[in-house]
Formats: structure tokens, sequence, C-alpha cells
């Protein structure tokens, strides 16, 4: 449920409020981002309450405040030394320029179309290798001489490590040097490719087939971003799957790091219907927060499954009492939240790796009297995305920051990823068999397991971000 910066103005007035003159008020202009970060830090932050200099009684008054900030020479410092230690907070992040931010928010990325993953090599803690997800379409990798299952070991010739993939795979422009999935080994063929990124914006509604078995219609879609901007294509495509009687829903979660709560709630309500104004997950502000919303709103505290879109089309809901559900270690955030809220109301099945585990979500705060868009300070583009909320179900669990496990548990096998979509696919394969056999699984012979290391959307901060969005 969205909630409204406006009604956010008292609280603002409440909680960074100092008993001063007039002139002691005054915040000198080189100070102002800083007093941004800090106040809004100070009002948002989950874990407000563990943070000293965060302490609603930290600053007498806002000379205090100034002299305190007037030691930092860089916002995004200040940020993190405003923030818990980053065994807790992996995630909250600030933006010199939000147009990026924005643009990461909404899947419009600067991207050259190959989504990757990173492991470790056998036994050895730095050296590491990637391989293709899946590429994007009308993106220069879908012009090039690359595909799902193609294995790198080095960028422009030099060999991925622990220390460097950030900065090799950071450029605008580079050249992946290929190699064999030689029965585990990484063995360099010779082969390379140069990929150039381009801005880009991904519509998360990558696959989707149908496949009869019997009686049995089992419905598959790949699903890869929780972006509002994208909501009408999800809806047609449960339109089609619901067009054509699926009986069962397979739905490959494996790559999606996250993204908006309300789509993610909507997504939950596509797959049911047969829930509506019922709880589907719990927001957990910090306790200040928490007090305001139980006093002045309680409802925005919870997200409800529903019946329409953001744009009020209504939803082609399944009216489904099980689901399939891929994931891997990169399946995160509002991804989690999904299965989480489900597991109360209906069986889900969990097939792959463990989930990342982000059980926490953000929120985009701007420099303005209500840290809402309008009226942002025109002198600076700063923007912060810290933590600011928990999420747990209606049967009140949340507590998954070690990952979600799975049901049936299988790794992706580097040596046979197969065709997203294709009925041989290995992990949709999985999926398949378990439906047609009722759970009578047959024994699979276990892919050589590598250490995870990274994927491309965890190395651009915020593509991995759960969020709530504030009018």
């Amino acid at each position: 449920m969205k909630k409204s910066f406006s009604s956010l103005s008292l609280l603002v007035l409440l909680f960074v409020a100092f008993s001063c003159t007039k002139d002691d008020l005054a915040v000198p202009d080189e100070l102002r981002v800083y007093d941004f970060v800090w106040k809004g830090m100070n009002q948002y932050y989950l874990w407000q309450a563990d943070v000293p200099n965060l302490a609603d009684n930290r600053f007498a008054s806002q000379s205090s405040l100034n002299d305190f900030l007037s030691g930092y020479s860089d916002p995004t410092a200040l940020f993190n030394d405003l923030r818990v230690s980053s065994s807790i907070d992996r995630f909250s992040v600030i933006f010199s320029d939000y147009t990026v931010l924005e643009g990461i928010l909404s899947g419009n990325t600067l991207n050259n179309g190959v989504d990757y993953g990173l492991r470790y090599k056998t036994g050895s803690t730095t050296d590491i290798f990637g391989w293709v997800r899946y590429i994007l379409p009308n993106s220069d990798a879908s012009t090039k001489n690359i595909q799902r299952g193609a294995i790198f070991y080095a960028v422009n010739g030099t060999p991925l490590t622990a220390s460097n993939y950030q900065s090799l795979l950071s450029a605008t422009t580079y050249t992946l040097n290929l190699a064999d999935f030689d029965n585990g080994n990484i063995t360099p063929n010779g082969q390379s490719v140069t990929l150039t990124k381009t801005q880009l914006s991904e519509n998360p509604v990558y696959a989707s087939n149908v496949f009869t078995q019997g009686t049995k219609k089992i419905g598959y879609l790949m699903y890869n971003g929780f972006y509002s901007q994208y909501e009408n294509q999800l809806n047609t495509a449960f339109g089609q799957l619901k067009s054509q009687n699926i009986t069962h829903l397979v739905l490959d979660l494996r790559y999606n790091s996250g993204g908006s709560i309300d789509t993610a709630t909507r997504l939950a309500s596509l797959i049911t219907g047969q829930f509506t104004g019922q709880v589907f997950a719990k927001q957990q502000w910090n306790g200040k927060l928490d007090a305001y919303w139980l006093q002045n709103n309680p409802n925005s505290l919870f997200n409800y499954f529903t019946t329409t879109t953001g744009n009020g089309s209504l939803l082609n809901s399944l009216n489904l009492n099980k689901v399939y559900i891929l994931t891997s270690r990169s399946t995160a955030s509002a991804s989690e939240l999904v299965i989480n809220g489900l597991k109360p109301y209906i069986q889900v099945i969990q097939i792959g790796d463990t989930t990342t585990g982000k059980n926490v979500g953000s929120v985009t705060l701007y420099d303005s009297p209500n840290f809402g868009k309008s009226g942002a300070n025109p002198n600076h583009k700063y923007a912060m995305q810290p933590l600011v909320l928990k999420t747990i179900n209606a049967a009140g669990f949340g507590d998954y920051q070690s990952g979600l496990t799975s049901t049936i548990q299988q790794t992706e096998d580097y040596g046979n990823m197969g065709i997203i979509g294709d009925a041989n696919e290995p992990l949709l394969a999985t999926a398949i068999n378990e439906i047609i056999t009722n759970g009578r699984m047959s024994v699979r012979k276990p892919g050589k397991n590598f250490v995870y290391c990274s994927d491309s959307k965890a190395i651009e901060p915020l593509r991995n971000e759960m969020y709530v969005e504030l009018e």
C-alpha cells in the first residue's frame, strides 16, 4: 500500500524540531545535503534506535547538529557512518544522481544485455568464473554470438577474481574471454566477444509457455523483476495462461532480485484470487514510525490481496491453491516476499537453491521538506534508498535472513543449462515431473556445486532492492 509523503509532514516536525531560536534553525548552504541525510535517516532508518548519532536527543539544537555535520566532507561518508554494521544492513545506498536511482528501480539501466552469475572455481576462495543466465532482447548481446550457458573466465584478458570483477564488469565496453565447462573445469577456448552497454528498459516478463500432460495443463512464466510500470504486461501474461485453462503454474523467479512491494502483492493476487482483502504482508518500520502509523492510519502497515493492477485494470487471477516456484541464490527481496506471503494460504513447492535472505525493504528519500520528490532541492541530485521496513506474512513469520530453503534442492548444471521455457530445461523439467507424478520424484544425479559469489544484478546497487512506493 502506498503511503503519502504529505501525511508525514507533521511527523517530520515532531521528530526533528529542536528547542532553539529562529537564528539557530538556520542550515548553511554548504550543509544542506548533509542535513537532509541526517534528518532522513533519523526519521526513516529501520535501525534508527540502534545508531547513537541518530538518536532524537543526540543534538540539543540545529547549531550542534551543524557542528557535527561539518565534520564530513562527503555526504556518502556521512550516510555510511549513520548505518548499523554491514553484517546487519547490506543494502542501504545513497546516490549522487537520483535519475540513475530511479532508472534502476524501474528496470532502466546501462546494460549490454548479458545477465550473468558468478561462482568461485573449485577449491578457490579468490578465482571466479561467470556464466550467462539469459540475454536481453534488443541489446548489444542479442546481436552477438553469445547465449545462455556461455562460460567466461576473464575480461579483456584479465582472469576474474573476487577483488577485480566489479571494476572489470562495470566498464561500458569490455571483452568477455570464453571457456568450456569441461567436467567442472573452466578451460579457456580462445573465443571472445566484445560487448557495449546502452540504456535498456527490461520487460521482466521474459518467457511464457503451456505444456499439456494428460489432463494437466502446466503454465510456465519466467518473471525477472517487480517493476510497477510493467504490471500490464504481467497481467496480460496471466490472462494468456488463464485463457488456456492451465491447472498448474510454474513461476520462475530464479533470476528475480526484487522490486516493488505493491507489484509483489499483485503477483500473489494473480496466482490466487480467492483471498481478496486478506493480509498478504505486514510492514514493520522503526519504533516511532510504527507508532505513528498505528495511531493515524493502521491499514497503511498492511498489504492486502487485491483485484486490480496499479492503474485499476482487473487482475487475470488463476485461483490456484498450489504453485511451483523456481529459485536460486539470486532470488531476493520481493521474490522472497511472494513465497513467504503465499505460504499461509496455499501450498508453495519451491524448487532450486536457497534464496538470498532479504526480508527488508527500502524507500527513496529526496531532499525536500517531506522527503518526496516534489519540491526537491534544485542545487543537487542526492537521494537515499535506506532500509526502512521489515516484512512478515499473515502468520507472523519474516525471519528468513539466511534465505528460504527449497522444498526440492537443485542447483543449475552449468554443463547443461537448457533453454528457458523448454520442457527439458533441468529445473523446469523437475517441476513438471513433480506435477505429473504427484510428488513421486525420480532420483536425480546431483550436479557439481560451485560456491556463489555474485551476479549481474547484485553488482549494481538497488537491483536487488525491495521497496515501498510513496506518493
